[in-house]
């Protein structure tokens, strides 16, 4: 067997040396630089990573709490790998979570515990596995949606067919006042042509934007990076909006990346609080 920190990909890569229990693991060189480099479609070669950590402000230990004897981030696990589009990894910085993943039979890399961001922790997570760059892009999945469809994972990839996009993302229409006006939900601002199920974002906010009545977006926090755009926006440093909103994705909007999102029915529910765990519970009950 893989020790901790090996990744389990069923050989088709070799396992990196663990790092040990007591410290973080190596980060990058500092001379591996993002290239650029043109495409023209949808990943043909996507990879799945579920960033998890157990230093959940509101639900400490959030990724192994118990949902009908089965950890969250497991169930998670599964549904990303019913989408079948490529492997699925999970990269964190705990060893039980990655106790949780092993024991149910999936991949798990041990990652630097300080990571920023969960696109920080997924780009350590690409350069480790597959430092040959055989996966053009890479989906970033929540590791708190243990109820998300698989359909909804796999939809988040559509964008991509634009060859100007280079991240994309989802959102669904807002149907609810409350929801418009709940700094807790992110608004994304798109350019939607009548009709369309795909539209660039122009901004996201905490704040009910646009400010008259019309359609409004409920922006759902899962990404599909292209392999480049995922090298060039880790390497970007962090910007005035980003700071202001506290929204990582206008990192990306303000050095003129394109995201575009595509639109899904339902938000899936997101656990962050003890009455979220409750209701995916009830939603996940045998």
């Amino acid at each position: 067997m893989v020790p901790h920190g090996g990744l389990w990909f069923n050989n088709r890569f070799a396992a990196p040396s663990p790092p040990s229990r007591k410290g973080p693991s190596n980060l990058f060189s500092p001379d591996f630089h993002a290239v650029m480099v043109p495409t023209m479609s949808v990943p043909e070669n996507p990879i799945i990573v579920i960033p998890a950590r157990m230093a959940a402000t509101r639900l400490p230990g959030k990724p192994i709490a118990d949902i009908h004897g089965v950890p969250m981030i497991v169930h998670v696990w599964r549904r990303a790998v019913e989408v079948d589009i490529g492997p699925v990894i999970v990269a964190c910085g705990d060893f039980e979570i990655i106790d949780a993943v092993k024991e149910a039979g999936g991949d798990a890399l041990y990652t630097n515990p300080d990571h920023a961001s969960g696109s920080d922790r997924v780009f350590e997570a690409m350069h480790t596995a597959d430092p040959l760059k055989r996966h053009d892009g890479v989906i970033n999945l929540q590791g708190d949606l243990p109820t998300i469809e698989p359909e909804i994972i796999r939809a988040v990839l559509e964008p991509l067919s634009e060859a100007a996009v280079d991240i994309s993302t989802l959102a669904a229409e807002i149907t609810e006042g409350a929801e418009r006006d709940d700094p807790n939900v992110v608004k994304a601002v798109l350019s939607m042509a009548d009709g369309a199920d795909c539209g660039r974002a122009l901004y996201f906010s905490r704040a009910t934007v646009p400010s008259h009545p019309g359609s409004h977006y409920h922006h759902i926090g899962i990404y599909a990076f292209r392999r480049p755009a995922l090298e060039m926006f880790v390497k970007l440093p962090r910007g005035k909006l980003e700071q202001q909103e506290k929204l990582e994705q206008l990192r990306a909007l303000e050095a003129g990346m394109r995201i575009d999102a595509r639109l899904v029915d339902t938000v899936p529910l997101g656990v962050d609080t003890p009455a979220d765990l409750e209701r995916a519970r009830e939603l996940l009950a045998p």
